[in-house]
């Protein structure tokens, strides 16, 4: 089965501002290779990576570099962004069973399949390839896991990349029943889902976040709330923490090794406040603290939550919603860090 023709969507046109975001209503329907499956795209959330891609901001040296990208390769343009799809499957490349059409699936972010072929490294939903800000898009069947709930499309589309970052980071710095996890900039989409997955692990939960959206992360199973202006190593005391999921990094992140325990775990997957930290190696070694960068899935990472969601485990915590075609105004709107959970934009119905 083939869908042929044309299909509106958004296309990146190079890095920079808002303005390299353009609406369009002749892109073509991607065609099927062996193994793929061809999504219509229901909804679309945004998030951090596609906009640090559009920005260059993964970039070392300037936007324009080779290594502004997710997996360090220049951008090719134009690209089709969106690495948060919800959809339905409507057409299958050969070699694929044709009862998965009609599949509602969740499409992983973390690429190791493309084109038929496995991947040497793993690409970006969106940024190695063309992603979910269109009507349809095309992924390898692996990528596209079937989900069973009662969740809207809309509901659906605010997990894959939060909440698969979230799990992954849990998961590499093996947070389990018992652990006391702080978790920062908990209030977005990453640091919510972590709250919640890891309350899920029987963790018990320190969130750092703001004043105004402290009672929805103790609804989400925080059972402690930082200011995120506070002193962490005054508030908490050294030796206090057994992990920290860090999504902030910046001026404030050697306080965040203080309160780690002797053998503690530190996970990263982002530096909203800043890249840049200083370090105290005596901290590390004489803690003997581990330290993980939290970037490509393991490989059960994403079956593990779509098992949570369709257990009902945790909750799709959604902030706003956009129509695709106000794709600036829904990036805006998440940049202004003013809700809690996700922003997530319709593309078809």
């Amino acid at each position: 089965m083939t869908h042929q023709g044309l299909m509106r969507g958004v296309v990146l046109t190079g890095h920079g501002g808002p303005e390299c975001l353009v609406w369009r209503e002749d892109l073509a329907v991607p065609v099927l290779g062996s193994g793929d499956v061809l999504i219509q795209v229901a909804a679309a959330a945004v998030n951090n990576t596609d906009i640090n891609t559009r920005t260059g901001w993964y970039s070392k040296g300037d936007a324009d570099a080779a290594d502004a990208t997710w997996a360090g390769k220049p951008l090719s343009f134009p690209r089709i962004q969106g690495a948060d799809v919800c959809g339905r499957i409507v057409a299958v490349g050969d070699g694929v069973d044709s009862n998965r059409l009609g599949d509602r699936v969740l499409v992983e972010p973390c690429i190791t399949e493309a084109d038929g072929e496995l991947l040497d490294l793993p690409w970006y939903f969106g940024s190695e390839c063309d992603g979910g800000f269109a009507e349809f898009t095309r992924v390898a069947s692996r990528h596209a896991y079937k989900v069973d709930s009662a969740m809207s499309d809309v509901e659906l589309a605010s997990f894959p990349c939060s909440y698969s970052t979230a799990e992954n980071m849990l998961t590499r710095s093996k947070v389990m029943s018992g652990d006391t996890v702080l978790v920062t900039g908990a209030s977005g989409g990453v640091g919510s889902a972590a709250v919640q997955l890891a309350k899920t692990r029987g963790a018990d939960v320190i969130a750092v976040t703001s004043p105004s959206k402290a009672e929805t992360l103790k609804e989400l199973g925080a059972s402690a709330i930082l200011d995120r202006d506070d002193d962490y190593l005054h508030e908490l005391g050294s030796a206090s923490v057994d992990v920290v999921i860090d999504l902030v990094a910046g001026p404030k992140w050697p306080s965040l090794l203080n309160v780690l325990r002797s053998g503690g775990r530190y996970a990263v997957a982002g530096a909203i406040a800043g890249p840049l930290v200083e370090l105290d190696v005596r901290t590390l070694y004489l803690k003997d603290l581990s330290f993980f960068g939290c970037t490509v899935l393991e490989p059960e990472v994403f079956g593990n939550l779509i098992s949570c969601i369709e257990n009902g485990e945790i909750r799709a915590l959604v902030a706003e919603t956009f129509p695709l075609s106000e794709i600036a105004e829904a990036q805006s709107a998440f940049q202004a860090k003013n809700h809690t959970g996700k922003i997530v934009m319709t593309v078809t119905p």
